[in-house]
């Protein structure tokens, strides 16, 4: 027992995984207690938004909706961020990181590294990127399957959201708004065909007749009504 403890910690890089997940396990544990408790735990899985990419189908994305992403933003939907809660597969991530650290201490000897073994977390965090997208491709299919935002239908339609994607046009983009404590990402189309730029701030103006996007216009303040 007193190896696999010191196994945990030892060397540095073990140590500090072993820390990353614990927390990350804790946060899991108080998020379990708190939603028993004071009946949150489905907070996540309360909304059925039409319109949001929830599409089981990794492999297929909107390609008019790519052009203009930010390296961040596709990076986070390699790995199915957006189709899975990000909390969800941000544990994914560490946990992966985690047993592939531990291994590769054990196989390359990375005791006699000493503190030079945070190095190893480099190639590690870069291996468990990748494997974070296939060890996540099943929950995609779970949570469009259990509604992933639930049973009770969420009005949009008024709501301002902000462009994670550059459109005009005919152009269909994608658009970004918080509701209750979840951030959700929708397909959207400029209703008037004006050029809406990344990061701009927009307001939900219609749903498309199939449901598949939302028309969004510039959102309306003090600025643009003058």
């Amino acid at each position: 027992m007193s190896d696999f403890f010191d196994l945990l910690f030892h060397p540095l890089s073990n140590a500090i995984m072993t820390v990353l997940t614990g927390i990350t396990a804790i946060y899991w544990l108080f998020t379990f207690i708190a939603g028993d408790f004071f009946g949150d735990g489905g907070a996540e899985a309360d909304m059925n938004v039409h319109g949001a990419d929830v599409d089981t189908d990794t492999e297929s994305d909107l390609s008019d909706s790519s052009g203009d992403k930010s390296f961040f933003d596709k990076a986070l939907e390699y790995i199915n961020i957006g189709k899975v809660p990000f909390m969800v597969v941000y544990s994914t991530f560490k946990f992966i990181a985690w047993i592939i650290t531990l291994v590769s201490s054990v196989t390359l000897g990375l005791a006699a590294w000493g503190w030079k073994s945070v190095f190893i977390l480099l190639p590690v965090f870069l291996v468990t990127y990748f494997i974070t997208r296939y060890a996540t491709k099943p929950l995609v299919k779970v949570y469009a399957a259990m509604g992933y935002n639930g049973e009770e239908a969420v009005d949009l339609i008024g709501r301002n959201a902000i462009m994670r994607s550059t459109i005009s046009g005919e152009t269909i983009g994608a658009a970004e708004l918080k509701v209750q404590s979840d951030i959700i990402r929708i397909n959207v189309k400029s209703k008037t065909g004006e050029a809406l730029l990344y990061d701009a701030q927009v307001m939900i103006a219609d749903e498309s007749a199939d449901k598949k996007y939302y028309l969004v216009i510039p959102e309306i303040n003090l600025s643009n009504i003058v």
